[in-house]
């Protein structure tokens, strides 16, 4: 046994047994072992940001990590960006990188790297194997820190010589501890808060958005009277139909400042003090009304679903007073292709049980009244800003997830960074509905260039922004990936579209001309 096959054969025993690739030569040891390893299901892509992307769609589904493998600091780098969000959205990820062999990296080749650097910022655990002995401990230790305080971002860097040198075995796991509950004082603490008559609010994030923690909340909100939001964007919330709806901090500061006027206290549960996405000329950037007061009832690391639980029943919030959301199609619309005819259809044509994943950017500002009353679902959305998570997100989620139903909402200027992700839901015939909403330009930027106080904007400026020269042509190119595609643009053709790709299995792709 190599190091190769050690690393993976401790993967595979720990638990992980899906890999997104795109590898090269320093690889290639690892990627002969995969058929000394059956039980490791490979899935190529041919961009390592998809790698990373659909690495953290597998860890929200799945609640458990999938390994990328990565070529080289190059390769690292190109897999940064759904890195990042990776890491904002607590997702488990272990991350094998390769290197060039130990007695190799003294020389300036042209693939040399500080690949440990380029890993640090988006990892919380970072370690070179130096030896084929030592791999298979080393892997264990990887993902027991992935799964490790709610989720955390793993990196193994492998020399190629610790690949292909002699290991010692298969590395013994031990299970990563399930994150506790937090402590009696911070409990009792939101308890007297909520007690106190103080016009309070509760913000949510992480897994606290679950259903059950949703209940608990809602629980929570009709004994003391007090707001409950989610986070803006959430990593997965379980939504819709027969579960509790509890609706999400909006964008914009101002916004968001005008929903926690009046408060004087702040609950966190798994969530972080409310600050605006960016800061803007004479706008508040730090979102606590002043006088308020902030508490920390769980962090992310900690279970916030059980201690919302156990603080709906210190406060002796009674189970029966609280009413689930109904399922409430909207009306198919008529006329012109715009986004609230896209979610409509969504909505009444999604089977039970989908998993959305939301990058519609501008166009999905209808989606979270209409989704509210849709048949039941699981939300994912960008956590951490970084644009071109959706396509990979919505792959990962299909390797996870085989028998559901994957609606992933995206706009054009988005989509356009890893486009190369419907190639891999093509050849592993993931059941995927990819919606792309194209207006053929970057409209939020439109709108944040005013928002900034640019001064004078004009047409070079917004020629920025414009994605129509030459416009982009998605059904060629999902097409030429090997993706069905239809083109939509009335709402009559929307809905046409939308039904009959909900109802056909494998990937598809629906251009809509907004």
């Amino acid at each position: 046994m190599n190091g190769a096959e050690s690393l993976i054969g401790s993967l595979v025993s720990s638990g992980v047994d899906v890999c997104f690739t795109n590898p090269g030569t320093s690889e290639m040891h690892f990627v002969a072992a995969l058929d000394k390893v059956p039980e490791m299901k490979a899935v190529l892509v041919l961009f390592e940001g998809v790698a990373t992307g659909a690495a953290d769609g597998y860890a929200r589904m799945a609640d458990k990590p999938a390994a990328t493998l990565l070529h080289l600091g190059p390769g690292l780098a190109n897999g940064l960006a759904n890195l990042h969000n990776a890491k904002k959205a607590h997702s488990p990820v272990v991350n094998i990188i390769g290197d060039h062999a130990t007695y190799h990296q003294p020389f300036e080749t042209p693939l040399a790297s500080d690949v440990k650097a380029i890993a640090a910022p988006v990892s919380h655990w970072v370690r070179s194997s130096p030896n084929g002995a030592a791999v298979g401990h080393d892997t264990v230790e990887a993902v027991n820190a992935a799964m490790s305080n709610g989720g955390q971002i793993a990196s193994l860097i492998l020399p190629a010589d610790t690949a292909w040198t002699s290991a010692s075995g298969i590395g013994t796991f031990r299970l990563a501890q399930a994150p506790a509950l937090p402590p009696d004082d911070a409990i009792n603490t939101a308890a007297k808060m909520l007690k106190s008559g103080k016009k309070t609010a509760i913000l949510m994030g992480g897994k606290a958005n679950r259903a059950e923690g949703k209940e608990a909340a809602s629980r929570i909100a009709e004994k003391s009277d007090c707001l409950v939001f989610a986070d803006t964007f959430n990593a997965r919330m379980e939504n819709g139909a027969g579960r509790h709806h509890i609706a999400r901090m909006p964008y914009f500061a101002e916004q968001i400042v005008a929903s926690l006027e009046g408060v004087e206290q702040i609950i966190l549960a798994g969530s972080q003090t409310p600050v605006s996405f960016f800061a803007y000329p004479d706008l508040p950037n730090y979102l606590v009304p002043e006088g308020c007061s902030v508490h920390v009832l769980a962090s992310p690391n900690e279970d916030g679903v059980g201690a919302l639980e156990v603080l709906a029943d210190a406060i002796d919030a009674p189970p029966s007073i609280v009413e689930i959301s109904e399922l409430k199609l909207p009306e198919l619309k008529s006329g012109d292709a715009n986004a609230l005819a896209v979610w409509a259809a969504i909505a009444n044509f999604m089977p039970e049980n989908a998993i959305i994943v939301d990058e519609a950017a501008t166009s999905g500002a209808p989606s979270e009244a209409i989704l509210a009353t849709a048949p039941a679902h699981d939300l994912l959305q960008l956590t951490g800003g970084s644009i071109g998570m959706g396509l990979p997100v919505s792959l990962g989620a299909a390797m996870a997830c085989p028998d559901r139903k994957i609606v992933c909402a995206h706009g054009d200027g988005g989509a356009m960074y890893t486009a190369q992700a419907l190639w891999s839901q093509a050849r592993e015939d993931c059941d995927v509905v990819n919606i792309i909403f194209n207006n053929r330009k970057y409209q939020i930027l439109e709108i944040e260039i005013m928002r900034v106080g640019a001064a004078e904007v004009g047409p070079q400026a917004l020629d920025m922004f414009d994605l129509s020269r030459p416009e982009i042509d998605w059904i060629k190119l999902s097409e030429s990936m090997g993706v069905q595609a239809l083109r939509a643009q009335s709402a009559e053709e929307i809905n046409r579209a939308v039904e009959q790709c909900m109802q056909s299995k494998g990937p598809h792709l629906i251009e809509v001309i907004i």
